[in-house]
C-alpha cells in the first residue's frame, strides 16, 4: 500500500500558505480593486509610451510629423485621468465615479487607435492623408520669412523614419492604445462583477 502522508502534508502545507497570503491586506487589497490595477497598468503604459516617444525625439533625432503629435494628446489626457482613477480606487471612490473613468480611457485609447491605424495607413500609401501633412508645400513666397522655413525640419506625415519587425511608431501607437483599452475593458467588466 503506498503511503499518501506526503501529498496530504503538502495540500495542507500549499492551503494554509495559500490562506496566509489571501490575509495580507496589501495583496488583498489589489486582488479585490480592478480598477486600481487596470489604473495603475494604463498609466504605466501610457507614462512609457510618452517616454519613448520623446526618447525618439530628443536623443535619436526622428522628428514628429503633425500626426504623430496629434497621437500624443491621448496620453496626455489618459495619464493624469489613470492616476486620478487609481487614487480614487485605492481611497475607496464610489465604483460608478471609477467605471465611468476607465470608459473615458477606453473611449479615449480606441480613438486614438483608430487614429493611429489610420495615420499607418498614410505611410503605407493605402489612401491619402491630410493635404496639410502630405500635400506638396507652399510657396510663400522670398524673403526672410522663406529663409526661416528652409531652417525648421517638417516631416511629412506620408514619410515613415523608423520601422521596427515592419512596424512604424504609429501603427505600435494604435496596438499599444488598443492594449490600453483592452485593461479598461477588463477593469470595467472585473469591477462589475466584484
Amino acid at each position: 500500500m503506498r503511503d499518501t502522508r506526503p501529498c496530504s502534508i503538502l495540500i495542507a502545507g500549499v492551503t494554509d500558505l495559500s490562506t496566509q497570503t489571501s490575509a495580507l491586506p496589501h495583496a488583498a487589497g489589489r486582488a479585490q480593486n480592478p480598477a486600481l490595477i487596470a489604473a495603475i497598468a494604463i498609466a504605466g503604459i501610457a507614462a512609457a509610451t510618452i517616454a519613448g516617444a520623446w526618447f525618439f525625439q530628443l536623443v535619436l533625432d526622428i522628428v514628429p510629423c503633425p500626426m504623430c503629435l496629434e497621437q500624443r494628446w491621448a496620453y496626455y489626457a489618459i495619464i493624469p485621468l489613470a492616476a486620478l482613477i487609481a487614487i480614487g480606487a485605492k481611497a475607496g471612490a464610489p465604483r460608478g465615479v471609477l467605471l465611468v473613468g476607465l470608459a473615458l480611457i477606453a473611449l479615449a485609447a480606441l480613438c486614438n487607435a483608430g487614429y493611429g491605424a489610420y495615420h499607418a495607413g498614410v505611410e503605407w500609401k493605402f489612401w491619402p492623408g491630410p493635404s496639410s501633412c502630405t500635400g506638396p508645400g507652399i510657396n510663400l513666397g522670398g524673403g526672410s520669412l522663406l529663409d526661416q522655413l528652409d531652417k525648421v525640419k517638417v516631416i511629412p506625415c506620408d514619410v515613415v523614419q523608423w520601422r521596427l519587425l515592419g512596424i512604424s511608431l504609429a501603427g505600435y501607437n494604435a496596438l499599444i492604445s488598443l492594449l490600453m483599452a483592452a485593461i479598461a475593458a477588463w477593469g470595467i467588466a472585473r469591477s462589475t462583477k466584484a
